[in-house]
């Protein structure tokens, strides 16, 4: 679907192109006289800004339409007039590009005329990033910063460059800018903006108050003030910010969009909604109140009203790659099939729904039997899935841009991860990850949306492990390393983990160390805590008060205690670590020996065996398809003890849900020794790494038919046809053998009447056809 040929990239291009192709204009009069006389539009461009920030559009467009009229009739004067002009056209934006052109162009000829002008460059630098061009408006804050390099507005825009980039250090680039002019209000409400996205409520309420001090008709720090009040439930705090606001905006669109975006980050996406539906109507014409408001919506589902509004917001901003790349994603999600089943919506590229919906279906009404018991809650149904075979597409569904690093997302009742083809085989386990993501949608709704994203975490890791055997998150090397060396959160600092992390393995370890706690909490305290802290976290309370209601500790006392109980379950794995770091992983006694029984696995079996042992016991939690337990594995094959072999491989296979290798040789050891149903676990956890092989289908189906569990056989015959096999009359034709063994008669009568119609001389299935008809007392229907 062509958007109005009003593409994104194609507008960036072409304004970027007019911007840098524009000449200085030949000026008729004195350069120097020119520079002294007085900007006949600054009062009036100035104005005209302070009407769109109070909210009167109309005012303010028709302020900016004499400006720009009288510009083209007579022409600036001067750089300043230039720049006023640009600021003119800029608000004259909104649904037009011709208009940003055009301000782009100004402002450029007002630096051609005085290239000491910084102010147009800063604009331009803004209007750039305004309109997603990124690059360009960090190639203008950096001609400022060479011009003047502690310019504060320059340094706070390359700041909102480096956030928007996901690049740099924007806090500490804004803390520049506020060297540079301590008092500057803008300044100090964009890093409390900053703080307030990472839940460090006190430091973001000290410096949005630092903020309207110095400036109390600073909009975006009552909006920060608003937000952390409306999240705490502080009713007075958020009514002072609402009386500020309304004062400077009587409808007040920012603000209540601020509090929406505030709620999004607490995932609070149904509240949001209604915040940003109320931002609409406060500004019928707010693009970032329209694009928030459609994107949430997708969010939750509203599936047609949240495209309505994002088409809305991009057809009032063309510019926007938000908006285009999610336009775009529906586009195709238009070909995708949706298969309804029971309490869940599984939505799919066309010739996979069949496929992955066979397997997940099933296994999410398992789990949403579980947690529904587990927590005392049900999220509202039907629940519905997303697969997307690319990850960049998964990516634009959550985030709007590609480049999120996550498999999957839950928002509650609306689930979106990557298809297991979207990821190389062996990366990751698609069936550990849907279910992880359903207890989200538990633990969010039980808590009302309040649980912190560290325990909502912990909580999924922990449900992962309950539910299959080597799935859900290990201890891990980086994790040891770091317990040793002092770089993993305490349990009261957890969120932070998630939030800032100091490293990017940080968040993989804060994963494991959250589930770690809610195990422990089971342990310690109870099956009935986790449900109990999800309900405090419903009732208002914050962690230090949730601990010390369910828990009876206050978070000092759990720090302590958690962290010399997880010290002590993994004591010997931790002690075989010591002398690794992060940057060095071959101190310690477990890497020596691993890379000494690596050196002579090939030439000295026996004593690499001996080494393999040593490593395993030194370090029993390292289960992976590098480790030793996988080198004992092999090592005992080649000596033909397939018992060792055997124990060995369930080590890997009970603990990484991702061994491919492992448990192909494992289904094939077990088979050979006449374990069929062992051979079959193994097959299953192979169908949760990678659906996309035929044959595996086809000998899981044949050891289900030998142990007599036709319904399995039936799955796995369904999947062979799934995969598109080249022989598809055959793999039909095995699906009737399949239902036939399964009591379905019926059904395999008509799947043979149809491989009959395609193929009439297929001559297997013309006689299972007359023996399922014998069967029935010879009737032809």
């Amino acid at each position: 679907m062509i958007r109005s040929g009003m593409r994104a990239g194609a507008l960036l291009t072409s304004v970027l192109t007019g911007l840098m192709a524009a000449t200085s204009l030949a000026c008729a009069q004195d350069q120097g006289t020119a520079r002294t006389m007085p900007d006949r539009w600054g009062t009036e461009v100035s104005a005209a800004e302070a009407s769109r920030d109070r909210g009167n559009r109309a005012d303010a467009v028709a302020r900016a339409r004499r400006i720009t009229a009288s510009y083209q009739q007579d022409g600036a004067r001067n750089s300043a007039e230039h720049t006023s002009a640009g600021r003119a056209y800029a608000l004259l934006g909104v649904g037009d590009a011709e208009a940003v052109r055009a301000a782009l162009r100004a402002f450029d000829r007002a630096v051609a005329m005085d290239s000491s002008n910084l102010e147009a460059v800063r604009r331009t630098g803004a209007l750039f990033l305004e309109k997603y061009n990124a690059p360009e408006a960090r190639a203008s804050y950096e001609m400022a910063l060479k011009r003047a390099s502690n310019d504060a507005e320059a340094l706070l825009g390359l700041a909102r460059v480096e956030e928007f980039e996901g690049k740099g250090t924007p806090m500490a680039t804004a803390r520049r800018s506020l060297a540079a002019d301590p008092r500057r209000a803008e300044t100090l409400a964009y890093i409390a903006r900053l703080q307030l996205d990472v839940e460090a409520f006190d430091s973001a309420r000290g410096y949005a108050e630092r903020a309207v001090t110095a400036d109390s008709t600073t909009q975006a720090g009552w909006s920060v003030l608003g937000a952390i009040a409306w999240i705490t439930g502080d009713s007075t705090g958020y009514r002072r910010a609402l009386r500020a606001a309304t004062s400077l905006q009587p409808a007040p669109s920012t603000f209540n969009l601020a509090l929406a975006e505030a709620a999004i980050r607490q995932r609070r996406y149904a509240e949001a909604v209604q915040l940003a539906q109320q931002a609409v109507r406060d500004d019928s014409l707010s693009v970032a109140a329209f694009g928030v408001l459609g994107t949430t919506q997708l969010r939750i589902g509203q599936m047609q009203a949240g495209r309505a509004a994002v088409e809305r917001a991009f057809a009032l901003d063309p510019f926007n790659v938000w908006h285009k790349n999610t336009l775009d994603l529906l586009d195709k999600m238009q070909t995708f099939r949706t298969v309804k089943q029971g309490r869940f919506e599984v939505v799919a590229p066309e010739d996979e729904a069949d496929l992955l919906s066979l397997y997940i279906v099933p296994l999410l009404e398992r789990a949403f039997d579980s947690l529904s018991v587990r927590y005392g809650y049900s999220p509202p149904t039907p629940v519905r899935l997303e697969f997307f075979r690319q990850h960049a597409d998964f990516s634009v569904r959550t985030v709007g841009l590609n480049g999120l690093g996550a498999l999957g997302v839950s928002f509650g009742s609306l689930l979106a991860m990557d298809a297991p083809n979207a990821r190389e085989r062996g990366t990751f386990n698609w069936g550990s990850t849907a279910w992880h993501e359903l207890t989200h949608a538990f633990t969010l709704g039980a808590s009302a949306h309040r649980v912190p994203r560290w325990l909502s975490e912990g909580l999924s890791v922990l449900e992962e492990r309950r539910a299959a055997p080597g799935w859900g998150a290990r201890a891990s090397l980086p994790w040891l390393v770091a317990m040793n060396t002092g770089q993993v959160r305490r349990i009261s600092e957890l969120n932070d983990g998630f939030l800032r992390p100091r490293s990017p393995m940080e968040t993989q370890n804060s994963y494991f160390q959250a589930s770690m706690f809610s195990e422990w909490v089971e342990l310690t305290k109870g099956s009935k805590a986790l449900p109990a802290l999800l309900v405090a976290y419903r009732d208002g309370l914050d962690t230090p008060a949730a601990f010390r209601k369910v828990l009876a500790m206050s978070p000092e006392q759990v720090d302590t205690q958690f962290d010399a109980w997880v010290r002590q379950r993994y004591a010997k794995d931790l002690a075989a670590a010591r002398g690794m770091t992060p940057t060095d992983s071959t101190g310690g006694q477990f890497p020596r020996a691993m890379r000494a029984a690596m050196g002579l696995i090939d030439t000295r079996p026996d004593s690499a065996r001996k080494l393999f042992e040593e490593a395993r016991g030194l370090m029993p939690s390292y289960t992976s398809e590098d480790g030793p337990a996988w080198y004992l594995a092999r090592i005992a094959l080649l000596q033909r003890d397939t018992t060792t072999a055997l124990t060995m491989l369930q080590v890997v296979t009970g603990g990484d849900e991702t061994a491919w290798d492992a448990n192909q040789l494992e289904a094939t050891v077990r088979e050979a020794r006449g374990d069929r149903a062992g051979a079959m676990a193994a097959l299953e956890r192979l169908v949760w790494i990678w659906p996309y092989e035929p044959p595996i289908h086809v000998r899981y189906a044949q050891l289900a038919t030998a142990q007599g569990q036709h319904a399995l056989a039936v799955r796995e015959r369904r999947a062979v046809i799934a995969n598109k096999p080249a022989d598809l009359l055959d793999a039909r034709y095995e699906l009737a053998r399949a239902l036939a063994a399964a009591g379905q008669v019926a059904e395999a009568r008509r799947e043979l009447l149809q491989v009959l119609e395609e193929a009439p001389s297929f001559e297997k299935a013309q006689a299972l056809l007359l023996e399922l008809r014998q069967r029935s007392g010879g009737s032809s229907r």
